[in-house]
């Protein structure tokens, strides 16, 4: 069995198997939920809206892995935003479910394409 150090770099292919495994375990904590659940969090600041442009699952994975470059990409093209108060009221409205996974302390939300509630 081999130890790792304090300054070993991970090679290459373990930190894709560490990226499987995260996504997949990203992934099966993600669900569908009414948005009127998730209110609270709305309210908190903590929801964040997914462009559904991006892929949720991914996009968490590249928070949860602090990819500040990329998620700054995100955020200057609009598709990485706290929940604003229009696209809440719209969700309400609706009666929207979402796709939704935590990422602590956020809660991201994507809505479905076919809503029709643009951010």
């Amino acid at each position: 069995m081999s130890s790792c150090k304090i300054g070993d770099v991970m090679k290459d292919p373990d930190l894709e198997k560490l990226h499987a495994l995260l996504k997949q375990e990203i992934h099966s904590e993600t669900a569908k939920v009414a948005w009127i659940e998730l209110q609270r969090f709305f309210a908190a600041g903590k929801a964040i809206h997914v462009s559904p442009d991006l892929d949720l699952v991914e996009t968490a994975l590249q928070i949860s892995t602090d990819n500040s470059t990329l998620i700054k990409q995100w955020m200057a093209k609009g598709q990485l935003a706290p929940v604003s108060d229009a696209q809440a009221r719209c969700w309400v409205d609706t009666d929207a479910t979402v796709w939704a996974v935590v990422v602590k302390p956020w809660v991201l939300v994507q809505a479905f394409k076919e809503q029709g509630c643009e951010q």
